[in-house]
This record gives structure tokens, C-alpha cells and sequence, in this order.
């Protein structure tokens, strides 16, 4: 990320009068000069062939970190980038208020994310080598435990599907029962599970048809395909990259490569001929930019006649079943639903293991509330958390994400409303229970540019991890969007009642149809045009308003149909009205859940290396979600041992804890290992005492610290239990029970015996 945002940290430190670096990379060789701070004048740093070599198994920021000069303070590196930020992000604020050309705002927006890119980054590559993690032998831990594997992988397999196995399978679930857990049952919201294949109509409405989607180029020869942008832009960093390539051309291909957001389809392009973009692979030529529709399509029924989608996301389901569940829930607002299920994205070019995929799990809350009442009950109970906020000003004036409670937060207007800050504490909540880390978690806010046009307020719970800085949960206000535009489509009012104190009189708003013209005009159809104006609410009537007044006509698009209005057809009429009872469309917070990015993150920062042993690693998963909570580990084979095994293996399924057995001839030690490298948060071992005394005793072992107490082994399944469920700790059990050090009897007092 750093390399990659080299052009525009030498533009940044040009504009900003700081010496620029030069980075160099060609056949193997890096280097660069770090001129940000005066202390590191002079210091070249270089990653050799041979040590790249060496280095192969390391990730990229391992390679940084390993090699960054740490002499002098932080924050004097940082500061001139920040100040680029900062600059950047005053110009786009004033453009905005001296409403500028879109092209300019949009071009000084693409500047915008550029420097915060480079500030990024060089914020990651200081980072204290410590907290980084092995990802090479990460990989190959989950891998070789088979935590999960790559699709179809006897075939060759297939690259964004993956296959989880026993271990992840069972991580998975307990994430997912945890989650359930925390949300469904604490929060009582109302779980519904809808079909994942979508009609196309209902992708229309929400816009997923027309909008989700990316330009791709293909492989004239053999048919690979590519996502144009990453292309386009690892290309020109390559070109950029030359040492002979003249300043003036790398300024003008890195001014493109800050753009990329903003080109058309037919500027991108010409950008490609004119580049000479080839394809990375073979070195053929590719084909012109396509727009890619991200959705898997489909047919239902055998006819063919009704197309549909594998759905992308779990939400819309919620919103087509919203009068149904605003009735179950006896009409009350605010209530809230979720959805746990599997969502389709065709990726064009999957990559970074579960982070970027084609099919995957999803957890989404849609909480409807009444917009002008977006406090929630329960958010004292969460005003004094403390969190990492990375608001949007902060982020366009270079400062870095800070800790804030959540209540001064709401109080300063950081985060919109309660109802959205009480949602964001419970998500760090369930986050940290699961197994992230506090310390590399943060919760970072839209930018205006960043958000979409209905949404209020939008939050992504981020983690650091080996690739950077993920998201892995969003938390957006997304205001009435979703509601009104299904119930324009189908002509069902998406509303609810709210009984009023007192009568009150109100503006309405409305098309006023003249049925003669528009009969004439549209015969047959004239019904369907009726009533659809009659269902439009005040904001789109105003803007349609706006356009009969600029043009004298619009448009409307209606059961596949288009129809023209013109002023002859439709007027706006406004009168006043008395209601004692008001409909309200409901505003909608959606929490949205990655299962699969949070499960990496979790893999990340639960993995360690053993002190003094670099081949023994281990995942340190709270108990609550440990893929099995307990192993049961006897000493030896002797036939004397397989009464306790199966009495403590009975016990422990009766109390509901998941366990596994090893009954293997290996060392107790390396038993051990191999429960430890899979995640089992504790393990009984049944040893000679426990065979040749009574009471009967085994000890128990704590995966993380590795010390072990003695029980009778009648107390040890519930002991697990209450630990896996949270209602012990390990400490209060050391404290109540005899620490292990060593068994009295062995294998020859009990042959004697």
C-alpha cells in the first residue's frame, strides 16, 4: 500500500516543500529514501535480491516494518502529510460551499482519498513490528488444519469460494450463535429467513440492477478477465516506477491514477490505448471496458420468461416483509429485524483469502424508527464506553482516530443520533467478545463523498490486519430510501401509524391527475399511471414539480413501462388537512455483518507463536467461540483409562460443552500442540492419578497460560461449562482449586496394583 501510494506522496512532498523520496523498483531491487523527517536525511534503506529472497514467506508489512527507520518522532514523519490532508480536505469544503463544477469537486474528492492514503499507510509502516503477524504462517496453519480451503481444489478449484472444515465450521457457527445471542435475543428483534434467489424487479426498484457493478477488460486470446481500475492503476505504477520515466509524465499518469473513481466507461478506454495497457499475464492485448453487473443472473421457473438474481445482500428481504412484520409487532414502532444468511457477489477478481469472495455469509439488522424520534432507550446504558472514532473531520483535516465515549459522541454530533451510537457500542461489544482486538479495531465515518445520497450517517466498524485496515461491519442511518422506493414500485404503502396526542392540522402535497389527458394519451395504461401518482410521496413530488416547471415534462417508470407527463397531464396541488392519526415511512438503521471478514480478523489477532518455540502456534479464541471448548487427553492406551475417558466425554455432552477426544499415542506435549494450534480453549488430561486414586481427580489446562489445576473429575464437565459459557474465569478457578505440579503414582504403581 505504501509503494503504491509512492506517486502521490512525492507530489505531497513537492507541494508541501519537503525533499521527495525516490522509490525504486526493478528486478527485485527496492529502495527509497525517507526525507520526512530531518533525522533520517541521508539514510538509505534497501531490500536486496537476496534478502527479498530470504524474505519470501514475510508479508509486505512485515518487510516494512522490519526496515523502517524509527529514529525521532512519529509524529514529526507524519506532520507534513497531515497537513497535505488537512489542505485537501479545506479545498474540497470550499469548493463544495462555492458550489464548483461537479468535475472539480469530484477531482479534488479523488486528491482527497489519494493523501489519505499515503497518510495511511505510512501510519501502518511505523506501526511497532510486534504487531504484525506471520501471515505466510498463519496460512499455512489454517491450511494444514483445514480451518478452510479453497473450493473444488481437486479440479484446480475456484478462486473467491471457499470450503470450511471441521474447525471452521464449527469457529463459524459459534460465531454466529454468539451473534444471535447478543443481538436477536438481548435486542428481541425479530429474525426472519428469506429466499436467496431475487426477482429482477426487486433488484430494479433498490437500484442494484443499474448500479453494482464494475468495468472489466478480458484477455483477447485466452479470455481472463480483469477489473479495469486495479489494471489501469498497476500498470501506470509500474510505468511510474522506471527511473527514466521524465517527471513531467509521471505527474500527468499519477494525477490519472488519483482520478480512477471518477473515469466513464469511454474515458477509461481511451486511457487503455493510450497507456498501452496489456495484460499482466500473457502480455496480450485486452479488450475495451465492459460494464460488469456484479450479480449472479439467473432464470426462474423452466420458461425462462421470469430472470433473477442470486441475491448480494441479505437487507432486502427485511424491506419486502416490512407490513408484515410492523403487524406482528401489533403496529409499534421502533422495532427492529435481522437475517442470517448467504449473499452472492461475482467478483472479478477475488483475492486476499476471506476478505474478497464470490459467495458469503452475512448478518444484517434493519431497525426501523420513527424519524423524528431517533433516541434509543438503552443508550445511557452505553454512553460511558469508550471507543476509537475516526470521524470524518478528522480524517479530512489528517488527524488520526481517537478515543471518545460514546454519549460525547452523540452529545457533539460525531454520530448522528442515540439510535445510531447505540448500535455502534453494541457492535463493539460483540466484536471484542468474539475475539478482536480491542487495540486494532476503530470505527471510522463516511465521508460526505463516500456516503450515499439517502443515507444520514454511515459507519464501518474497521480492523487492522496484515492487508491494512478492513471493514468488516457497516452501521448506516439509510433514512426511508429502501421503503419508498419498494412501495412506489408495488403501490403498497410501506408505512406505519402513530396515534397523535391531539389533532393536528398539516401540508399535504400531491400529483393532481387530469384523467381525460392521460387517458387519451396512454389508453389502457392510464390506470397503472394513476396509480402510481397517487402513491408518490412529498419529496418526489416536489422535485418532479421542479421539472414540469424547468422542462414542462417528466417522466416516470412504472411495471416495466415508461410513460411522459407533461403539464396538460399533471399538475401539483398543496392543501391542508386534519389528521388524528399520522402515517409515517420509518426510517431504517442497518447494522451489516461480514461473517467471513470478521472470522479473519479474529484468525489475526488470536494467533501467536509460542515463547521460545517458533514451530509451535495456537489460536487464543475466547472460550465462547472456540471451535470445540474442551479436549479430553488420556495419559496412556492402557485399557484402565477408557472408563474415565468415556465417563468425563458423556458429561461433558450432557452439559453441552463440545469436546474432542485424543486418545493418540504422541506425547502428552505434542497432544497438546495439536489442540492448541486448532483453538481448544482447555484440555483434561487423565493421568495415572487419576486412575490409581480416589477420589477420583484429572487435571485442567488453560490453553492461553498453559498452567493447570486439579478436580475431582466429577466437577470438571461443568467447571468447562461455566468457563466456556463466561461464568467463571480461569483466575477464579485457580484460586478455588489446587494447582497442578506433578502426578504422585505412574505407570508402575499401577501394573503393581
Amino acid at each position: 500500500m505504501l509503494l503504491k501510494a509512492a506517486p502521490t506522496l512525492l507530489r505531497i512532498c513537492v507541494q508541501t516543500a519537503i525533499k521527495p523520496p525516490a522509490f525504486y523498483l526493478s528486478a527485485g531491487v527496492v529502495s527509497s529514501r525517507d526525507p520526512l523527517c530531518a533525522q533520517h536525511k541521508g539514510r538509505l534503506f534497501s531490500v536486496s535480491a537476496r534478502s527479498l529472497k530470504n524474505n519470501k514467506r514475510k508479508s509486505l508489512w512485515q518487510q516494512f516494518a522490519e526496515r523502517r527507520n524509527m529514529d525521532g518522532n512519529t509524529e514529526e514523519v507524519l506532520a507534513p502529510l497531515r497537513k497535505a490532508v488537512k489542505e485537501q480536505g479545506d479545498l474540497v469544503r470550499q469548493l463544495k460551499e462555492e458550489k464548483a463544477p461537479a468535475v472539480d469537486v469530484s477531482k479534488a474528492v479523488a486528491e482527497l482519498k489519494a493523501r489519505k492514503r499515503v497518510l495511511e499507510a505510512k501510519e501502518l509502516a511505523l506501526q511497532p513490528q510486534d504487531d504484525i503477524v506471520d501471515r505466510p504462517k498463519l496460512e499455512d496453519t489454517l491450511k494444514r488444519r483445514f480451518f478452510y480451503d479453497q473450493a473444488f481444489a481437486i479440479y484446480g478449484g475456484v478462486s473467491g469460494l471457499y470450503d470450511f472444515g471441521p474447525v471452521g465450521c464449527a469457529l463459524k457457527n459459534n460465531i454466529i450463535q454468539l451473534w444471535r445471542q447478543h443481538f436477536i435475543q438481548e435486542e428481541q428483534i425479530l429474525e426472519i429467513d428469506c429466499t436467496m434467489l431475487t426477482p429482477e424487479a426487486v433488484l430494479k426498484t433498490s437500484g442494484h440492477v443499474e448500479k453494482f457493478a464494475d468495468f472489466m477488460v478480458k484477455d483477447v486470446k485466452n479470455g481472463e478477465c480483469f477489473r479495469a481500475d486495479h489494471l489501469l492503476k498497476a500498470h501506470l505504477q509500474k510505468l511510474m516506477s522506471d527511473k527514466k520515466c521524465a517527471a513531467e509524465k509521471r505527474a500527468e499518469m499519477d494525477s490519472v491514477v488519483t482520478q480512477l473513481d471518477n473515469y466513464s466507461q469511454q474515458e477509461l478506454a481511451e486511457l487503455f490505448v493510450k497507456y498501452n495497457v496489456k495484460s499482466p499475464v500473457t502480455g496480450n492485448d485486452v479488450s475495451p471496458p465492459i460494464s460488469f453487473n456484479l450479480m449472479f443472473q439467473t432464470c426462474i421457473g423452466p420458461g425462462g420468461n421470469m430472470p433473477g438474481y442470486l441475491r448480494p445482500e441479505t437487507a432486502q428481504g427485511i424491506f419486502l416483509n416490512f407490513k408484515r412484520l410492523l403487524e406482528f409487532n401489533q403496529g409499534k414502532l421502533p422495532f427492529a429485524a435481522a437475517q442470517i444468511g448467504n449473499s452472492f457477489r461475482n467478483e472479478i477478481s477475488p483475492r486476499s483469502g476471506l476478505i474478497r469472495v464470490r459467495e458469503f455469509t452475512m448478518a444484517e439488522i434493519e431497525h426501523f424508527v420513527d424519524p423524528n424520534d431517533k433516541s434509543h432507550p438503552k443508550f445511557q446504558s452505553l454512553a460511558d464506553l469508550e471507543l476509537t472514532l475516526y470521524s470524518s473531520k478528522a480524517q479530512t483535516s489528517g488527524q488520526s482516530a481517537h478515543k471518545m465515549k460514546l454519549g460525547d459522541a452523540v452529545e457533539q454530533g460525531v454520530i448522528n443520533n442515540s439510535v445510531l451510537g447505540y448500535f455502534i457500542g453494541r457492535i463493539y461489544l460483540y466484536l471484542v467478545k468474539v475475539g478482536v482486538s480491542p487495540d486494532k479495531l476503530r470505527f471510522r465515518q463516511h465521508m460526505d463523498n463516500e456516503m450515499a445520497h439517502y443515507a444520514c450517517d454511515c459507519w464501518d466498524a474497521e480492523t487492522k490486519t496484515s492487508y491494512g485496515w478492513i471493514e468488516i461491519v457497516g452501521c448506516a442511518d439509510r433514512s426511508c430510501y429502501d421503503l419508498t422506493c419498494h412501495a412506489r414500485a408495488t403501490k403498497v404503502p410501506l408505512v406505519a401509524e402513530k396515534p397523535l396526542k391531539e389533532a393536528k392540522t398539516v401540508n399535504v402535497v400531491q400529483f393532481d391527475a387530469n384523467k381525460g389527458a392521460i387517458g387519451k394519451a396512454y389508453k389502457k395504461d392510464a390506470k397503472l399511471v394513476m396509480e402510481y401518482l397517487a402513491i408518490c410521496d412529498e419529496c418526489y413530488i416536489t422535485e418532479q414539480e421542479r421539472l414540469l416547471n424547468e422542462i414542462g415534462e417528466f417522466t416516470i417508470e412504472t411495471e416495466g413501462k415508461t410513460f411522459k407527463l407533461t403539464q396538460d397531464m399533471v399538475s401539483v396541488k398543496r392543501f391542508q388537512k386534519i389528521l388524528h392519526v399520522e402515517e409515517i415511512v420509518p426510517n431504517v438503521i442497518e447494522p451489516s455483518f461480514g461473517i467471513g471478514r470478521i472470522m479473519y480478523s479474529i484468525f489475526e489477532h488470536t494467533f501467536h507463536v509460542r515463547e521460545g518455540d517458533e514451530q509451535r502456534t495456537y489460536f487464543s479464541f475466547p472460550a465462547t467461540v472456540a471451535p470445540y471448548k474442551c479436549s479430553v487427553l488420556p495419559l496412556s492406551q492402557n485399557h484402565e483409562f477408557v472408563p474415565f475417558v468415556r465417563e468425563l466425554s458423556e458429561a461433558l455432552t450432557r452439559n453441552g460443552v463440545s469436546h474432542k477426544v485424543d486418545d493418540s499415542s504422541g506425547s502428552i506435549g505434542r497432544r497438546y500442540a495439536r489442540t492448541d494450534e486448532i483453538g481448544v480453549a482447555f484440555g483434561i488430561t487423565i493421568d495415572f492419578d487419576t486412575v490409581n486414586k480416589t477420589p477420583h481427580t484429572a487435571t485442567l489446562r488453560d490453553r492461553d497460560c498453559m498452567r493447570q489445576i486439579r478436580a475431582e473429575v466429577s466437577d470438571l464437565p461443568s467447571i468447562v461449562r461455566d468457563l466456556a459459557n463466561g461464568v467463571t474465569t480461569w483466575a477464579e478457578v485457580e484460586n478455588k482449586y489446587p494447582i497442578f505440579e506433578g502426578q504422585e503414582t505412574g505407570r508402575k504403581e499401577m501394573t503393581e496394583e
